[in-house]
């Protein structure tokens, strides 16, 4: 079974290999990790001792994990200082906001491709006494490579979401007669599945996983950590104030092609607050030119954050240069072209919105900007987020609309009922802090594990 799922893999790669390498060309995508991700060189790790003992591999597939496992791993850096704590990443995105926000981490690489010469590789380079994986990212050779090696793997914040369950049945109502067992046997090789809901833990079992290892113990994102001002946080603050724009709308990861809905959105504001201003945060980097071009196209004034003589989030140098930079009247949007600064400025935000929701993209995490109290508005897409949506909205603490023209209305309501506003903030800060708990419990279950591994 592994062999077909290997050539299979294999073939998929064959059909997409044109693809990667234009986007390599292109972007910078791809290319510049692929020997890293063959398991052919881990530079990061070369420079670590040989004599340590077995690391904590936390694995983070893209921006949204990252960002829930950075209490966790800064929980299991204190809890374990003698253990090597490596993280890794499968988007370039996710590998940028590593770096930025777990300087504490031994080492950040880039997770390896499912084949089994590059997992053997990395293991051999890791050298794990456990390996987390958060949420559900399930590469059956990875596993299988875990489980001769009995190396226990935890997927912790667990989730399936309806669209992912959905595909798992139609394939399994196709090739049950094959997947079904291939399923249940590479789900064998993991140690436990802490899922997020009750819902998620009767799906992961439908899906072959042994139920006595499958527990329910909350989601991470609620375990956020709130973000420290950053240099262009504080000179956002403080350009607002001596300009006296008013209100601020933060539109974060917002995909591709979705912009000009947060365009339209923010034009319906515009009627009536015309001193608005809008920071419009791409989910991706390679989407950054487009969007500056569909600013361009709605004949808006914008600035790009790279263009400010701002330093960045991480930078030494101190933010004497911000006095050089403003904001003029005319201008309308600041596009949010950098990594790892979207999450401070919804501390600043009026109003919020959370994108990936009004195309068929599933939506994002709605906790960042509801941690800081502020209502999230998104729209109708938001499957991968459903039972957190439902909550917010179910609890009138975030407000899901159908159009771009319903997301400025939303706004506008909001800002003429300030104690409908001051509620709604309430309620969602409160849900955030009821929440928590999730990073306790996976902490515990790993630290169970680890001091197995150590008798």
């Amino acid at each position: 079974m592994y062999f077909i799922y290997s050539f299979l893999l294999g073939f998929a790669a064959l059909l997409l290999g044109p693809y990667w390498l234009v986007q390599g060309l292109r972007h910078g995508k791809y290319l510049s990790n692929l020997e890293e991700r063959l398991g052919f060189s881990f530079p990061a790790l070369a420079k670590l001792s040989a004599n340590s003992t077995g690391a904590i591999w936390i694995h983070a597939v893209s921006v949204g994990e990252t960002l829930s496992g950075i209490t966790l791993a800064r929980r299991l850096k204190g809890a374990h200082p003698d253990r090597l704590l490596i993280i890794s990443t499968t988007t370039q995105t996710a590998q940028a906001l590593a770096r930025e926000r777990m300087p504490f981490a031994d080492a950040i690489i880039y997770f390896p491709l499912d084949w089994g010469y590059c997992v053997r590789r990395a293991f051999d380079a890791v050298r794990p006494s456990v390996v987390l994986v958060l949420e559900t990212e399930i590469w059956p050779n990875f596993l299988r490579e875990a489980g001769r090696r009995k190396v226990p793997v935890l997927f912790v914040s667990g989730r399936i979401s309806d669209r992912s369950f959905e595909r798992y049945k139609s394939y399994l109502g196709v090739f049950g007669f094959f997947l079904r067992p291939f399923l249940k046997d590479v789900l064998s090789n993991a140690g436990a599945f802490l899922m997020q809901s009750e819902k998620d833990a009767e799906r992961i079992r439908a899906l072959g996983a042994p139920g006595e290892r499958v527990l329910v113990s909350g989601n991470l994102k609620y375990d956020l950590e709130l973000p420290a001002p950053t240099p262009l946080s504080k000179w956002l603050a403080n350009e607002l104030k001596r300009s006296g724009r008013s209100p601020l709308i933060v539109a974060g990861s917002v995909v591709a092609a979705e912009e000009p809905h947060a365009l339209i959105a923010f034009g319906t504001l515009q009627g009536e607050y015309p001193k608005a201003l809008l920071v419009l945060a791409p989910r991706k980097p390679e989407c950054f030119d487009a969007a500056a071009e569909f600013i361009d196209e709605s004949h808006r004034k914008f600035i790009r954050r790279s263009k400010l003589p701002i330093p960045g989030p991480a930078s030494k140098q101190s933010d004497r240069n911000s006095n050089d930079a403003t904001i003029s009247d005319d201008v309308t949007v600041l596009l949010l072209d950098s990594i790892g600064e979207l999450a401070s400025l919804y501390g600043l935000a009026d109003g919020a919105f959370v994108g990936g929701s009004l195309v068929s993209s599933g939506g994002h995490n709605i906790l960042e900007p509801a941690a800081f109290g502020k209502i999230s508005v998104f729209g109708s897409s938001m499957e991968n987020f459903a039972e957190i949506a439902s909550r917010f909205v179910s609890a009138g603490a975030a407000i899901q609309v159908e159009s771009p023209e319903d997301v400025g209305v939303a706004w506008i309501e909001l800002f003429r009922d300030p104690e409908r506003m001051k509620k709604m903030s309430e309620t969602a800060r409160r849900l955030v802090a009821d929440s928590r708990g999730a990073t306790d419990r996976a902490v515990a279950e790993i630290t169970k594990r680890l001091d197995g591994a150590a008798r």
